[in-house]
């Protein structure tokens, strides 16, 4: 038995799903379908974990969890391990489950592929599914039909969003609608907003957003010269380009505000602690596409005298440099898509918005990489940096709006501070081929930053905007010399100290849950990196058997099966892997004498 402490939404949330499993009195079911919207950094993990652990002591369950990449499959998996269960994130279809863990994480990709739906569907009857980022699964057709097919009949199905979202025109599963006059809406039973974590306290970080407006000057395929800053009102064609125009690396707007960034981010590591610094810090840039992360890295490096680490989709080392950047301390990572949601990397202080990507879902799950809160400091404001694209701009004020209606009276709201000029809609700039037709002959003239301003979701609960002159520290410490001032509001207050630590109704009792092969050893390692290690160890010892017997790799790998009683090494328990390992390397040992 073990006791965990929840934060107060969380053990809310909690209360309300368990109460889900009360059997209805007439016919006995119970309420299968649970969606909690929860802010980025709230804990949505470990109140899924601790919802599953609490259903599987009463009856024994497969567990399955789907995720957004296969980079948080191990994440999931670790975070499962420290709440007492055990995850195997290297599962794939072919396979099967091994006794000595409580189920496995995929992703939705996987799911839409080959027979991993039909496989899940077996093994997930009556189990308990956790979809985190559920809107994950109206991606694409495939991945949807995937999910229904696969946890139709699942016990329990926990959905998890870090924000709230609608439907376009497919539907998510098991998902409900509520009709609004934007469209539906998806309907959460629980819900806790940015506004309500900064409040708590001790939960997510104060986010401010320098924004960046820019003489920007391009031609369009028809031969014409555009020149517009963010304040002028263009076609939805024509604000596309000025954005692409002011990302792009042919002008200077990039290399100005990566000079703001760079500076801030340098600031905050070399300031003393207790006033609000952190020699750890991090930067995060999130480009456009590949080739342009690439190029904003080696304008760090050479313009700036900066180090970056760079993650695309296309390198398979992506997922072991953003979980070795998350604990090191190296400044800089630039990457397109690779850390936009669900990746903990408490430590990033600073960001900048360089893609064209601009839905607002996008947008919030961009920022919320970085609201995630560190115990045991004091001041960690972060600060992202966006181009002052009206759609944008809507986008950062419509976090601000969410945190000033909380915490500020009604009479004390200026209701015109919100109004963005543009009349520009909320949606994305156009997907890749699209973006690739309009400015397939499209060209920068030039792109220069001017002034910046910044309006924050800070712990007074409201939009504090200010502008090119409001800062003392003016200007910036790299050539050329760049006539922006970056704005600070360093004086604003801080979020409350957390108030919950200690309150005893907060507590969870927690039964341990054994596996089918029999209860886990508490240990600092997972079941599941234990079984990678295992499996490395038996690898390299039929490599070496191979060596010595000049057998095929396929009969040394059956003999070292029949020698051990396994039959399937991807199966196979880490008891049973072990007992391999021992039987193979007393084999190789005859062999060599």
């Amino acid at each position: 038995m073990s006791t965990i402490t929840l934060r107060p939404w969380q053990r809310a949330a909690f209360d309300l799903f368990s109460a889900g499993a009360v059997p209805d009195p007439v016919d006995g079911s119970i309420q299968p379908d649970f969606l909690a919207v929860a802010t980025p950094g709230a804990g949505k993990t470990t109140f899924a974990l601790t919802c599953a652990r609490a259903a599987l002591a009463e009856q024994p369950r497969p567990l399955i969890v789907v995720a957004p990449t296969s980079h948080l499959k191990t994440q999931w998996s670790l975070a499962a391990h420290r709440l007492g269960l055990e995850l195997d994130p290297r599962w794939s279809p072919g396979d099967g489950l091994a006794r000595d863990v409580h189920g496995l994480v995929t992703t939705y990709q996987q799911i839409a592929t080959g027979s991993a739906a039909t496989k899940l569907a077996g093994l997930t009857a009556d189990g308990f599914v956790i979809l985190d980022e559920v809107h994950h699964a109206g991606h694409e057709k495939a991945w949807g039909d995937g999910v229904r097919k696969a946890f139709g009949h699942a016990y329990r199905r926990l959905s998890l969003s870090g924000t709230p979202f609608r439907s376009d025109a497919v539907q998510i599963p098991f998902v409900r609608y509520d009709a609004t006059g934007e469209g539906e809406l998806a309907h959460a039973d629980y819900t806790y907003g940015y506004g309500d974590a900064l409040r708590d306290g001790g939960v997510v970080r104060p986010v401010y957003f320098p924004r960046v407006d820019g003489d920007l000057e391009w031609t369009t395929a028809a031969g014409d010269v555009v020149s517009a800053s963010f304040q002028d009102e263009l076609t939805r064609d024509q604000a596309s380009m000025r954005l692409r125009t002011a990302l792009s690396l042919e002008g200077e707007w990039m290399p100005s505000v990566l000079a703001q960034a760079v500076d801030r981010l340098r600031v905050i590591r070399s300031t003393p602690v207790d006033e609000g610094g952190q020699p750890d810090a991090g930067g995060l840039v999130i480009a456009s596409d590949q080739e342009h992360a690439h190029a904003i890295a080696r304008l760090l490096r050479d313009r700036f005298s900066v180090p970056s680490d760079v993650v695309v989709s296309d390198d398979p080392g992506a997922s072991k440099r953003i979980e070795e950047f998350s604990t090191n301390d190296r400044p800089w990572l630039v990457s397109v898509r690779m850390v936009s949601e669900g990746v903990d990397i408490p430590r990033l202080r600073v960001g900048v918005f360089a893609t064209t990507t601009s839905t607002e879902l996008f947008f919030r799950q961009a920022v919320g990489r970085f609201v995630r809160w560190q115990a045991g400091r004091a001041r960690q404001k972060a600060y992202v940096y966006i181009p002052d694209d009206p759609r944008l701009r809507a986008h950062a004020f419509s976090i601000a709006e969410a945190r000033r209606h909380v915490l500020r009276p009604v009479e004390d709201r200026e209701d015109d501070e919100f109004q963005v000029d543009g009349g520009l809609d909320d949606q994305t700039v156009a997907d890749d081929a699209e973006q690739l037709a309009l400015f397939s002959e499209f060209s920068v003239v030039h792109a220069h930053a001017t002034a910046v301003s910044v309006h924050t979701v800070g712990a007074d609960g409201g939009v504090i905007a200010g502008d090119d002159q409001s800062d003392e520290h003016t200007g910036v410490h790299y050539e050329p010399t760049y006539d922006v001032t970056v704005p600070a509001f360093d004086d604003e207050p801080d979020p409350p100290a957390p108030f919950f630590a200690s309150r005893p109704e907060l507590n969870v009792d927690l039964p341990d849950i054994p596996t089918a092969a029999g209860l886990v050893p508490a240990g600092a390692l997972s079941v599941a990196e234990m079984k990678d290690d295992l499996r490395t160890r038996n690898a390299h010892v039929a490599k070496r058997l191979v060596d010595v017997t000049g057998w095929s790799h396929s009969k040394v790998q059956a003999e070292m099966n029949r020698k051990a009683g396994v039959s399937r090494v991807a199966a196979a328990t880490n008891e049973q892997l072990a007992r391999r390992l021992r039987h193979s390397e007393s084999w190789l040992r005859q062999l060599l004498r």
